[in-house]
């Protein structure tokens, strides 16, 4: 057993001290404890119950809707939640989605509650424990002398390590045969360097399109692949490119919030025409019956039903072993039979047998990744692929002492620092020149260039400055975030003004509380949404609104510029930014974007669309 490296050791207490902060902050201890979970964005209460049903793996699962409208942005894919009432011991799940006022849960234990359709269930963030202990368990199996381990010692080590392979691009026939240069030598490396490959891809490059091409080259070698992503909308990207060209996928996972197109690539999609279905189906029909009858001895019975009901509930608990059983003859054949497994790191920890063994491990959005969750799926594999980019969002830490010791620097960034083994993805295919070029400047040392057919035509990026004109910040209704109702007034004249069309446009902002009173005030069909939860995505038109108006300079999380760099990548034809520059022009950041704005002509005075 080798000596536990020190970077073990801060990885473990990192995960304490975020598990610590969970169970801190999601606690529901009284009334006012969950008027503080709402005001905080943690808990949805009341919810209604608009359907139930017995989900994979035998699990209830709970569709719902909520009356109101409320900052869902926490309740991502995937998270630990609590449904409780008061009064009643609460029980255990996850998140399978929300969209909008609508989402859909699941529920760890054998049935639904009794109380699950009474007034005042809700449901509310709880720590996720299983996550925690997947990432505590393998950043101890470090522990043990493994290619994992030698991985672990060179990442975290002082000695670069990694090269790029020599051969000529021109041996590998492209199945995608407008890949540029740098997107071919790629996936060059991706066939042919031995350890850990990165493709560092800015917003635009083509990175997905890269690694489809990437994974497709290696099945044609007789290559296994194992790809994951830190989101399950990163992983569908993927997925569905891998579907449009035939491949054979395993997608699995929250089979839930698959996009329709690969819910057949999915276990339960493949399950539903295998003849194991009909047996299951039987065998799910019996167990329902004897489930019935025990819930007749609900209440008030004595020591001959209770036996009854006993031996009863004994009777469904060895009918779903039975199921358990099927299903895992199931899965183990359709992993035999799919080149290419697709999941989240979580999602395909828990669906892979331990010793499962790929030739190449693709991990996309890597800069999003925690670290520790990489280390989850890397011993699947002994050559590695990540792919992203760390100057944008990393992932999400609730923990400030976590964060401020650095635990959300994701897998990515910590990889960067000493291999050798690194694509730069140099054309970006979005953006009209101007937009991209601040950022390929101040962020990837003017090495990112635009394709030729992007050239400026018109004017393409805009700042309306607020200065002078009293749009003052201040506390959003959530209570928690900030807004700033005179930059969405801006934005109400600049749709009017500009003839911009809701369809082809977002509205994007750093605050949930000025996302929250844009919802309230811009109108229908607009897309409207923070920063962090555009991330991946695209628009024609972007309105950007920065909120922070204030004497002192105080700009809060925009000291973040990576955030900057997600918001000002977003839009393809026209940005428009609403700020303050006499607030956000006393940091060095946006001195030099504001000069560059000046230098584009994009600058004008809010004063011209009250005006």
């Amino acid at each position: 057993m080798h000596e536990r490296h020190p970077h073990q050791d801060f990885l473990l207490k990192c995960i304490s001290s975020e598990m610590d902060e969970q169970e801190k902050r999601y606690q529901l201890e009284s009334s006012s404890g969950l008027k503080q979970l709402k005001a905080n964005s943690l808990a949805l209460h009341p919810i209604r119950v608009s359907r139930k049903s017995f989900g994979y793996a035998d699990y209830p699962e709970i569709s719902f809707t909520t009356a109101f409208h409320t900052d869902i942005s926490n309740f991502k894919d995937n998270v630990a939640i609590e449904c409780f009432l008061e009064g009643e011991s609460s029980v255990k799940g996850i998140l399978l989605g929300m969209d909008g006022n609508k989402g859909q849960f699941r529920l760890f234990a054998p049935d639904f509650p009794d109380w699950i359709e009474e007034h005042g269930v809700g449901i509310k963030l709880a720590p996720d424990h299983h996550t925690s202990n997947l990432m505590r368990d393998a950043i101890k199996d470090l522990d043990t002398p493994s290619p994992t381990r030698q991985l672990f010692n060179r990442i975290h080590g002082t000695d670069s390590f990694g090269e790029l392979p020599q051969k000529s691009t021109e041996t590998i026939s492209f199945s995608n045969e407008r890949l540029n240069q740098s997107q071919k030598n790629a996936v060059q490396s991706m066939l042919y360097n031995e350890g850990l490959t990165i493709v560092h891809g800015p917003p635009g490059t083509g990175k997905t399109t890269t690694i489809v091409e990437g994974i497709l080259q290696l099945i044609k070698l007789g290559k296994s692949v194992l790809v994951s992503a830190p989101s399950n909308a990163a992983v569908d990207t993927i997925a569905k490119k891998l579907v449009s060209v035939n491949a054979k996928i395993l997608r699995v996972g929250n089979s839930l919030k698959v996009d329709e197109d690969i819910y057949p690539y999915t276990p339960e999609g493949k399950m539903r025409n295998a003849k194991e279905n009909k047996e299951i189906k039987r065998l799910k029909i019996q167990s329902e019956e004897y489930r019935k009858m025990a819930l007749q001895y609900k209440r008030r019975f004595g020591k001959e039903e209770r036996q009854q009901r006993s031996l009863l509930m004994n009777e469904v608990k060895q009918i779903r072993k039975q199921i358990k059983e099927i299903r895992s003859y199931f899965d183990e054949k359709i992993v035999e039979e799919a080149d290419i497994v697709l999941g989240t790191p979580v999602g395909l920890r828990n669906f892979l047998d331990e010793d499962s063994t790929y030739d190449v491990l693709i991990i996309d959005e890597a800069g999003q990744a925690l670290e520790p969750l990489a280390w989850l799926i890397f011993p699947f594999a002994e050559q590695w692929v990540l792919a992203g980019d760390h100057h944008q969002l990393p992932p999400t830490v609730i923990s400030e002492e976590a964060k401020t010791n650095g635990f959300d620097q994701p897998i990515l960034e910590r990889a960067f620092k000493n291999c050798n083994a690194l694509q730069f993805l140099n054309i970006q295919y979005r953006m009209r020149a101007s937009i991209a070029s601040f950022s390929s400047a101040y962020f990837y040392e003017g090495k990112l260039s635009s394709a030729e057919n992007l050239a400026d035509k018109t004017q393409h990026l805009t700042f309306f400055d607020t200065a002078g004109t009293g749009y003052e910040e201040e506390a959003g209704k959530d209570g928690v975030s900030l807004m700033n109702q005179g930059e969405i007034e801006c934005v109400q004249q600049l749709i009017e003004h500009e003839n911009i069309s809701l369809s082809t446009a977002a509205f994007i902002s750093p605050y949930s509380g000025q996302v929250l009173l844009a919802k309230e005030l811009l109108p229908n069909g607009l897309r409207i949404s923070t920063i962090d939860s555009f991330q991946g995505q695209e628009h024609d038109v972007i309105i950007l609104s920065l909120v922070r108006s204030n004497l002192d300079g105080d700009i809060g999380f925009l000291k973040d510029y990576r955030r900057m760099n997600v918001a000002m990548t977003r839009a393809k034809e026209h940005l428009y930014v609403i700020s303050d520059s006499s607030t956000i022009g006393q940091d060095a950041f946006y001195t030099s974007f504001l000069d560059y704005i000046e230098k584009v002509n994009g600058y004008r005075s809010a004063w011209e669309l009250m005006s």
